[in-house]
């Protein structure tokens, strides 16, 4: 079954990963990720832990897939 995300989820975990790049990674921009991660899988019927896992194949290994 496919793992279906949206922007929103998107764009936060870019932003994370982000601040983790440059070991500058806050608890609030964490935060938002995992609330935003939460409510998305809770309003699609899908497990957290997918949701929270296919996020971060396609934010942090994106160049890999080109």
């Amino acid at each position: 079954m496919a793992i279906g995300l949206n922007d929103e989820l998107i764009e936060r975990e870019r932003a994370a990963w982000a601040e983790q790049q440059l070991n500058a990674l806050t608890v609030e921009t964490a935060t938002r990720v995992q609330l935003a991660v939460t409510a998305h899988a809770k309003e699609t019927g899908q497990n957290r832990y997918d949701v929270e896992k296919e996020l971060k194949r396609v934010v942090r290994h994106a160049a890999a897939e080109e």
